[in-house]
């Protein structure tokens, strides 16, 4: 591990102690998880601490674990992982937490502390359902209103639910359940003698 990473890593478990639920170094990057509760605080912590002086979050997205592992995976199903940045130390980490229940997957805002987090916590809703506590505008991003389901879930059929159309009888656009018939694809294989040959 190199010096920049041992400060880093030093830094870290100085601010945030027994907050860390886990770190990890892999391949030249630090990981820390922490719990649902201390989420909101530790990513102030980050942010303000003179030590780390995060200023940036420069990503934030939804996980899905419920087939990690090809289904071995026993722990909390949804996570929220985000990525910051500090300029002026120079150095990056990850910080994932865990929504502490499955069938409603509630993790806390941090747009109160970084703008930036508005439009990715919005595509976190909206592509797995995970819900921000405190957001003041969480709606959908990229799905239309009228959407069904949150896509990016595992269980999420490949067809969806429902298909948008427009009838022209009724004059306006209508959805209904997918209907896709099943079709059998034969490649067709097409030979040329004198391929390549000049």
């Amino acid at each position: 591990m190199s010096t920049k990473l041992e400060n880093l890593v030093t830094a870290l478990q100085q601010v945030l102690g027994e907050r860390i639920k886990s770190l990890n170094t892999d391949l030249g990057e630090v990981s820390i998880v922490v719990s649902a509760s201390d989420y909101l605080s530790v990513m102030q912590m980050l942010r303000d601490h003179a030590t780390t002086r995060f200023e940036q979050l420069i990503d934030l997205c939804g996980v899905d674990y419920s087939q990690y592992g090809d289904g071995a995976w026993e722990g909390p199903r949804f996570a929220v992982v985000a990525h910051l940045l500090s300029v002026s130390q120079n150095w990056r980490v990850r910080v994932r937490t865990f929504a502490p229940d499955d069938e409603m997957p509630i993790v806390s805002s941090v747009c109160s502390l970084w703008s930036s987090a508005n439009w990715y916590e919005r595509e976190a809703f909206d592509l797995f359902g995970i819900l921000f506590e405190g957001h003041d505008d969480l709606r959908r991003i990229l799905t239309d209103y009228g959407f069904i389901g949150h896509p990016f879930r595992k269980d999420f059929p490949i067809s969806g639910y429902v298909e948008m159309r427009y009838d022209p009888e009724q004059k306006r656009v209508i959805y209904q359940p997918v209907t896709i018939e099943p079709r059998e694809n034969v490649p067709r294989v097409i030979r040329e003698e004198n391929y390549g040959v000049k």
